[in-house]
């Protein structure tokens, strides 16, 4: 496939392999959330006319292949072996067939057993530590059989991620682990007995933080969308300790202020990774650093850890000492 077959393809079937969905359509365009990053109001408008889209918060836009060389932060030939496996024609035809129904389900739901998804995890900094938290989700989206990292919601619906897909499946909601007793159900856990909570945007960084800190006892609360913020502050009214770790980005700025204008008790540790845009960026970073310092170990401390008390305890971020699950 080439540059002008691939953009040729519909932009709206390309956004929909990669599980996003419009907020609002007409015959003549749709507006989808930020496919980049995260906000509470639609940005992004594809002018279904010219099949050409155009991202308002950041003032760029282009084609397919454009699109999907910031998406996966990539080369064009990559994007082109990437479009290549997708069988495009047959799904858009599928599309046509069944427009009204949904075009996508869950096929197995399973411990992570895919050495790609491992593979990927360890390239996000993530050992086999965070496992107990994820699953691996096979599932079928037209025609094409697909597996994803999957990080369940409160209403069962999956966020889910692989080297070349970012999106969800089901209805979207915020997650919440209780690392007191290991993966949660938070329908089987007294939430007003739990004081401390440690706030995400996205389950990468809360995985992030699962695999460095050592002895956080409480509850950790994922966004999964900055549109689900309202939401999110309804839980925070349950925790009497509220930890932010947001994105070092408007989106994640404002949705600090907004937190912290109604909880004003709330900590912002953002400060710990100032020079990086997220806490997983700051992991790998990390390590990367740590590989070429040739020392064979990673540092035990997370910079300025002291300043995040949980439980009137200074918890330390490490590589060790997983967390148990109480039966």
């Amino acid at each position: 496939m080439n540059c002008k077959q691939f953009n040729s393809i519909s932009l709206e079937e390309v956004l929909l392999v990669l599980g996003h969905l419009p907020t609002k359509q007409n015959e003549k365009e749709a507006w989808y959330l930020n496919p980049f990053s995260t906000e509470s109001q639609a940005s992004f408008k594809l002018d279904k006319r010219i099949n050409a889209w155009y991202l308002h918060s950041e003032g760029i836009g282009g084609n397919n292949t454009d699109f999907m060389k910031k998406y996966l932060k990539t080369s064009v030939n990559e994007v082109l072996d990437w479009a290549q496996k997708q069988n495009f024609s047959s799904f858009h035809q599928q599309l046509h067939i069944k427009k009204s129904e949904p075009n996508y389900k869950i096929d197995e739901i399973m411990d992570i057993q895919n050495p790609n998804l491992k593979k990927y995890l360890q390239v996000r900094g993530l050992s086999p530590k965070i496992y107990n938290y994820i699953k691996e989700v096979r599932f079928t989206v037209g025609d094409k059989k697909l597996y994803a990292i999957g990080f369940e919601n409160l209403s069962g619906g999956f966020e889910l991620r692989n080297s070349f897909y970012k999106g969800s499946l089901l209805k979207k909601d915020i997650s919440v682990i209780n690392l007191n007793c290991g993966l949660r159900d938070i329908l089987s856990v007294e939430v007003k007995n739990i004081k401390s909570s440690a706030v995400f945007e996205g389950f990468m960084d809360a995985l992030s933080f699962i695999e460095m800190q050592k002895s956080f006892a409480g509850d950790i609360l994922v966004m999964n969308s900055i549109a689900l913020l309202n939401k999110l502050m309804e839980h925070l009214k349950n925790y009497s300790d509220i930890n932010l770790f947001l994105d070092n980005d408007t989106a994640g700025i404002k949705c600090k202020s907004q937190i912290i204008k109604s909880f004003p008790e709330a900590k912002d540790h953002c400060g710990i990774y100032s020079n990086h845009k997220d806490l997983n960026e700051f992991l790998i970073h990390r390590i990367k650093n740590d590989v070429a310092n040739k020392s064979g170990k990673r540092s035990e401390k997370f910079p300025e850890a002291d300043e995040l008390q949980v439980r009137h305890q200074k918890p330390e971020l490490t590589d060790s000492n997983r967390f148990k699950r109480k039966r």
